[in-house]
């Protein structure tokens, strides 16, 4: 009796403990899905911004990073995910809203919302910003090797075949979509088929050229010179790119571009809501504003921390669109053309069908004799 009581014990105790150190841990950390090289960690000279929330409240913050807006809605659609703070971009939150996987915020829990700037909110993403804080802002643009690259940088200067395998282009299907249209003159919000049609064979037209569809290691291959042009994001500065290679530049082609603003926004799912509301108070910050600024070199939306990255100059982007949210139908053609292009051929299902039917008819008829007279045989 004495040892059953002892073992029930030791197990009783066991599951407690168990319970408690898990809740514990529950209560008092968040989880973040952001960029890559988002959030400053003290490396770059700045402070390391997590572990100062973390000694200023005791919450402790586990980062994790995705590489497009596609890519973290795709890992959250799929569920299984346990995150309180996200960092997509302002079509990424439109979309998110329409599928009600946001939570509303609760403003009360973040008063230094009042430090960001009014540019950025109530825009078409969020009217009435209720789901999400304004982070970083910055626009897409050509970065390039002037030792290889000669001409005026426009968007044609990725289809120019004079760079044939030594072009890069984005992973990311509302990017490059974003470029394709805007070269072609068009809306980068388009609600017209036959404006994404177009953008698609223009794509596929120069897809023989291009190196590759990569995001974040595009810097590294230019760093290298394995590639001579690529697009990507641009804020402030990309000083690491420009120190590291002096031939690489950088310019936004007069045709137009795209603004994009990232946001801090919270899952439907977090079960720790005021805990991430906590966190995107402390992000609002100026002194963090301006760590995390550096570090990404894109530039914030919080108003003292944006005039001191930008030191008083104004950036003066032409022709500069921002994303909104598009139709559903315009989302699922967008989707199956991009599929279209990466993968080079359409596999429609009933086609595949009919071709298999085609084979079967003609082993049938090439074999016809033959099948005729085992027929007979059998018969007899």
């Amino acid at each position: 009796m004495i040892k059953k009581f002892l073992f029930f014990l030791i197990f009783f105790c066991v599951l407690v403990l168990y319970f408690y150190s898990k809740n514990a841990s529950d209560k008092t950390s968040i989880n973040v899905y952001t960029w890559g090289e988002f959030i400053s960690t003290g490396a770059d000279g700045e402070f390391d911004v997590n572990a100062e929330f973390t000694r200023e409240t005791g919450i402790e913050v586990n980062c994790s990073t995705f590489q497009s807006n596609e890519e973290m809605y795709a890992k959250l659609a799929g569920g299984g995910t346990d995150y309180d703070v996200l960092m997509p971009s302002d079509y990424m939150i439109s979309k998110m809203i329409k599928n009600k996987m946001l939570a509303k915020l609760n403003f009360d829990n973040i008063p230094n919302y009042a430090l960001v700037n009014k540019e950025y909110k109530n825009l078409n993403f969020d009217p009435e910003n209720e789901y999400s804080v304004p982070y970083m802002w910055g626009f897409l643009g050509i970065f390039y090797n002037k030792k290889y690259i000669k001409e005026k940088i426009s968007w044609n200067s990725l289809w120019n075949d004079q760079y044939k395998g030594k072009i890069l282009m984005l992973d990311n299907s509302r990017d490059a979509f974003c470029i394709s249209l805007i070269r072609l003159g068009l809306s980068v919000n388009s609600a017209a088929e036959e404006d994404w049609r177009k953008a698609a064979n223009e794509l596929k037209i120069q897809k023989p050229l291009v190196q590759g569809y990569i995001m974040d290691q595009i810097f590294d291959k230019l760093k290298k010179e394995e590639a001579y042009i690529a697009p990507y994001y641009f804020g402030n500065s990309m000083p690491h790119i420009f120190l590291e290679n002096s031939e690489i530049e950088f310019s936004v082609p007069e045709e137009g571009t795209n603004k994009f603003i990232d946001s801090m926004c919270i899952p439907e799912e977090s079960k720790k809501k005021d805990k991430a509301e906590k966190y995107i108070n402390f992000m609002c910050q100026k002194a963090v504003a301006v760590a995390n600024a550096k570090t990404c070199g894109y530039i914030p939306a919080q108003i003292e921390s944006e005039n001191e990255i930008l030191e008083g100059k104004f950036l003066e982007i032409k022709n500069a669109q921002i994303y909104t949210g598009l139709p559903d139908k315009i989302n699922t053609l967008s989707d199956d053309l991009w599929v279209d292009i990466k993968s080079g051929e359409k596999r429609i299902f009933f086609e595949n069908i009919i071709l298999t039917i085609m084979f079967i008819v003609l082993i049938v008829l090439y074999f016809y004799p033959l099948i005729l007279k085992l027929f007979k045989k059998i018969i007899k």
